[in-house]
């Protein structure tokens, strides 16, 4: 099936999943209904209780989101082997949203209706994310997303576990400028994520002396990158900023490195590249590259040694962590310190306790801000070795508090 008959199979399904609804209410066209502004309600009649768990298992976004899924999947084992959350067992709910945004709305809305789940986690691209916004605004109801993204963002339903724009772009261009780096390439995928970014990377770059030579897309799951790799091989930028997204980099860095680009001549800043993608795009092509995340299976902390060694044992010695994983995998323990501290499942009450608490998740301690729903979290440089092994080159010293809307930064007035 085409990516457009998947998404009109999508929404009309996601359509009549809310005309239902609305039917059965009574609801008329035009007015109010309670099913669209009623709190979801999570079922804890029995033993257990349901999470959803919303990831691409196919499609372009597979490459990256499968291992998210599998590192939710272990802390779901974990906190169960510890006795669960208030008593009752987890049960996780697995749903493939294919890569395709409105797939996300319609799998999110069955999760929070049909499942009665308690909490869902999921989502990579912002494309994703946005599409299930309004679903769980609607249901009040709570996703945690456990990706890097550009910000300028705040939903009331959802916490956000991964970096925002303070805690990995603006980080990862401070370096490139403390690198003596002028001038810039841009090169991404075409939609909200890199885009809104590079409007963000436009403007840093003209209140710090840097330029940004050219600015390039593709759509997702682009595989013909021969124009962009000539482009930035004639442009001779002092580097480039990557915010390519899924299989579309595997194609790219190939392309790349076949017109003679290298790390020692042009680096590539990626923001969406972590070992599990450095391990199928090939090594070869990536040594010596620079990435910017907030952990890497190489993290020297007690709690990253019984993560990585805790994930090795249940899906093989070969498989690499990464940074969304663990952003993933610390969603869930977070989410279990909310309900706990609040006593309840009622997603009004884990909101209200959730300002404050803290994890000593593998990255290092992180601390939900309770009035963004980010959390704070240590910025790192890392370089990719010959092995596909990143090792951290820099890092912030101290979690940075999250600042979605780059409220602190003068040149970023107007971006959102």
């Amino acid at each position: 099936m085409s990516r457009q008959s998947t998404r009109r199979t999508a929404l009309t399904a996601l359509a009549a999943t809310v005309a239902l609804t609305l039917a059965a209410c009574g609801a008329k066209s035009g007015e109010t209904s309670t099913a669209t502004t009623a709190a979801a309600t999570a079922d804890t009649t029995g033993g257990t209780v349901k999470v959803g768990l919303l990831n691409s298992l196919s499609g372009t976004m597979a490459i990256s989101e499968v291992t998210v899924r599998d590192s939710l999947l272990l802390a779901v084992e974990q906190i169960n082997a510890s006795g669960g959350v208030l008593g009752k067992k987890i049960e996780p709910v697995s749903e493939d949203g294919a890569s395709d945004w409105p797939t996300f709305a319609e799998k999110a809305q069955k999760l929070i209706s049909v499942d009665k789940v308690a909490a869902t986690f999921g989502g990579w691209t912002s494309a994703s994310r946005k599409q299930m916004l309004p679903v769980f605004e609607k249901n009040k109801a709570l996703l945690f997303y456990p990706v890097q993204y550009e910000g300028l963002e705040a939903s009331p339903y959802i916490f956000y576990t991964g970096a925002t724009t303070n805690q990995q772009i603006i980080p990862a261009l401070d370096y490139l400028k403390g690198e003596g780096k002028k001038t810039l390439f841009l090169v991404g995928s075409d939609y909200v994520f890199p885009r809104t970014a590079n409007k963000e990377i436009r403007a840093y770059a003209e209140a710090n002396g840097m330029t940004v030579v050219d600015e390039q897309y593709k759509p997702l799951g682009n595989t013909e990158f021969s124009a962009i790799v000539d482009k930035i091989k004639s442009s001779k930028p002092d580097a480039v900023f990557n915010t390519l997204n899924g299989d579309s980099n595997v194609a790219f860095w190939k392309q790349y490195k076949s017109v003679g680009l290298e790390a020692a001549t042009t680096p590539v800043m990626s923001v969406s590249i972590a070992e599990e993608e450095a391990k199928a795009i090939g090594p070869q092509y990536l040594s010596g590259q620079l990435v910017a995340w907030n952990y890497y299976m190489t993290t020297d902390t007690p709690k990253n040694k019984e993560f990585v060694a805790a994930y090795k044992a249940k899906y093989g010695e070969d498989k690499p962590t990464s940074d969304p994983m663990e952003a993933a995998y610390v969603s869930v323990f977070l989410w279990k310190a909310m309900v706990e501290k609040a006593g309840s499942f009622d997603v009004e009450k884990v909101k209200a306790a959730a300002d404050g608490i803290t994890f000593d998740a593998p990255e290092g301690l992180v601390t939900v801000d309770g009035s963004n729903q980010h959390i704070a979290k240590t910025a790192r440089i890392g370089k990719i070795g010959d092995d596909g092994t990143i090792t951290e080159v820099w890092n912030s010293g101290k979690p940075i508090e999250p600042d979605p809307f780059l409220k602190t930064y003068d040149w970023a007035a107007g971006l959102s």
